[in-house]
């Protein structure tokens, strides 16, 4: 008689929600996927995971933000940051803020985020000596200086977040 190995069935549970830091590293992914069979995919099963618990209007809009494409030129900027997050290496932004000033500035990135309508590269700014969020659609330009940048854990620096209770 053949061995035969049973498997204790045990119920299905909730998956755990994803951490800031999880739907920061999916953002950032899906931000230079494009727009191809694939990116429509992620997206749409990213929309899915996160559409399973209720939210708010922030959530709700920062959740169609997440999932709509970037056009080619941020999306071409998002390949060069998370080049630059993963390999830890400084970027050179040529950025516009809100009142129209533009600045260079090297920024050691740490992580990139969607609030409400915008994308933010989360890094921390050496001009400034701070971290620093930066909306994609002021960023100029951005360029890697090849210079190391000091490895940051994300968590540390993603604001919207709830606090552990």
């Amino acid at each position: 008689m053949a061995n035969v190995v049973t498997h204790l069935q045990t119920a299905p549970t909730e998956p755990a929600p994803l951490t800031a830091a999880e739907i920061a590293a999916l953002a950032l992914s899906l931000a230079h996927l494009g727009t191809g069979p694939q990116a429509t995919t992620a997206r749409r099963a990213l929309h899915t995971l996160l559409d399973a618990a209720p939210h708010d209007d922030v959530v709700t809009t920062t959740l169609a933000t997440l999932t709509t494409p970037l056009d080619t030129a941020t999306s071409d900027r998002a390949r060069v940051i998370a080049a630059a997050i993963t390999d830890h290496r400084v970027v050179r932004l040529c950025y516009g803020d809100a009142g129209a000033n533009v600045t260079i500035r090297e920024v050691e990135p740490v992580t990139c985020l969607v609030h409400r309508d915008h994308w933010y590269l989360v890094g921390w700014c050496r001009m400034r000596r701070g971290i620093r969020a930066f909306r994609f659609d002021r960023i100029l330009a951005v360029e890697s200086t090849g210079l190391r940048a000091r490895p940051r854990r994300a968590e540390r620096y993603l604001p919207f977040q709830r606090k552990a209770g």
